[in-house]
């Protein structure tokens, strides 16, 4: 293939390669010197402040509060002579909308999750793919929801022929992390082993109750960075490997848009043995489809067809017993009313207004 291009192609695709090699090198470079960086008192007390937003009125953070100075020495103390040690955590469960398993750590190892975070994820953000889009600055679900009207109109030649949209979904996504996988993910990247060490205090924090050395916890504020980082292994795998063209991941599951059903159907095989063999992640079974945009594809709580969107039924049921519950709230409704912005839902917007408009009469 090579032997086809012309010497100023040549030269500038060995430019391009030679680029990404020392914009890698220059990340590694950062991330041999960071460590210090986490663990300084001053990144310490700029987290903890990120961390106390909306949280002062809790009784585990007003009590870490009373002697915080003390606290935030005791914690830079340990990890400067590397004798942190994470605690446990709490575990409670949540609805939503399906039951999930949440755990929470201490404040005091939440306080080092935030200072990780801040000085971890700027350098590994830049490196994954635009098309990730969970828990990410400047991301989030409607920039994705947007990207994936973006793509059907590039996979249909703007609505002019079938879109057909592949959606597959990760089985038990957090449970099943390999610590091993990530920590040589991580060895990839990081050449402190300082940086290496308080990372994987943090991973082997936690196991699955079936599995040691397996599981991320919902509740940490780091599992969202190596979830992320884990995956990015997949990200490139679609992008570069097989080279999948209109490819949208949110946290757990992704949809991959083409023209060409037999091609969807094709990229199944590929995908399920690179997450198995790479990853020991596997595709829901009962969550694989391959349908026609035509026919209503749902993504991020939306139903998305060629020119319109429309919530999905049971986040539409959930947001009107939510509604029910706070009408006297006006930040609930407007946070609504805002969300429907985004699609099609102009006589739901109309309900809602009603509704409020109602009790505020009668009360």
């Amino acid at each position: 293939m090579r032997d086809n291009f012309n010497p100023h192609q040549i030269s500038f695709l060995d430019s391009l390669k030679n680029r990404r090699v020392i914009e890698r090198e220059r990340e590694r470079v950062m991330l041999r010197h960071v460590y210090n960086d986490i663990i300084s008192i001053e990144n310490l007390l700029v987290s903890w402040q990120e961390f106390l937003r909306g949280k002062r009125k809790r009784k585990d953070v007003a009590k870490f509060s009373v002697n915080l100075m003390d606290n935030i020495l005791s914690l830079h103390d340990d990890l400067a002579n590397q004798a942190y040690i994470h605690g446990g955590y709490e575990a409670f469960k949540i609805n939503d909308p399906k039951p999930r398993d949440i755990h929470k750590a201490s404040v005091r190892d939440r306080l080092l999750h935030h200072a990780i975070y801040r000085k971890i994820y700027p350098l590994f953000d830049k490196t994954f793919i635009a098309d990730s889009f969970s828990c990410r600055l400047n991301k989030g679900t409607h920039k994705a929801i947007n990207r994936f009207r973006s793509l059907a109109y590039k996979a249909s030649n703007n609505n002019t022929k079938t879109c057909w949209i592949l959606k597959c979904d990760i089985r038990k996504f957090f449970a099943n992390i390999d610590h091993n996988i990530l920590i040589n993910i991580l060895r990839e990247r990081i050449e402190d082993e300082n940086v290496l060490w308080l990372l994987l205090q943090i991973i082997s924090s936690f196991s699955t109750e079936r599995k040691i050395g397996v599981g991320l916890p919902l509740g940490n504020l780091t599992s969202q960075l190596f979830v992320n980082i884990y995956m990015d292994k997949f990200d490139q795998f679609i992008k570069h490997k097989i080279k999948v063209k209109h490819y949208i991941r949110y946290c757990d599951y992704f949809v991959i848009l083409s023209d060409n059903r037999k091609y969807l159907e094709e990229m199944i095989l590929p995908i399920k043995n690179f997450l198995s063999s790479e990853l020991k992640l596997e595709l829901h079974p009962n969550k694989i489809f391959i349908k026609p945009l035509a026919s209503g594809a749902d993504f991020l709580g939306w139903v998305n067809f060629p020119d319109h969107r429309i919530l999905r039924t049971a986040t539409k049921r959930k947001m009107m017993r939510n509604i029910a519950k706070n009408r006297e709230k006006t930040e609930t409704i407007q946070s609504y009313l805002g969300l429907m912005g985004w699609g099609n839902t102009k006589k739901l917007r109309n309900k809602i207004i009603r509704i409020v408009a109602t009790y505020l009469m009668l009360n």
